[in-house]
């Protein structure tokens, strides 16, 4: 399996239905076992932060045994709006 930022951006943009979607390969070398996301998605609505999680990871469970670290935030489109407002 070959993955980069743009294929996990997809995936996540297209099965949570997210409106933003913001994904970081952060391995040194750029070698794709590390990575941090940014997901704003209306899924997100009503959810605690472990929820939100569970769904992130679900979308990725094909893609997580292959990734050495992955660091993710999400929020719901209201937060975003607040959020870039700072």
């Amino acid at each position: 399996m070959e993955l980069s930022a743009d294929y996990l951006r997809e995936k996540l943009q297209r099965d949570l239905e997210a409106e933003h979607v913001e994904v970081q390969d952060t391995t040194l070398n750029r070698c794709a076992t590390s990575f941090r996301v940014l997901v704003v998605s209306a899924k997100f609505e009503g959810k605690p932060l472990l929820q939100r999680h569970r769904l992130v990871n679900a979308c990725l469970a094909e893609e997580l045994p292959h990734i050495h670290a992955f660091e993710q935030k999400t929020l719901t489109p209201e937060q975003w709006t607040r959020e870039r407002r700072k």
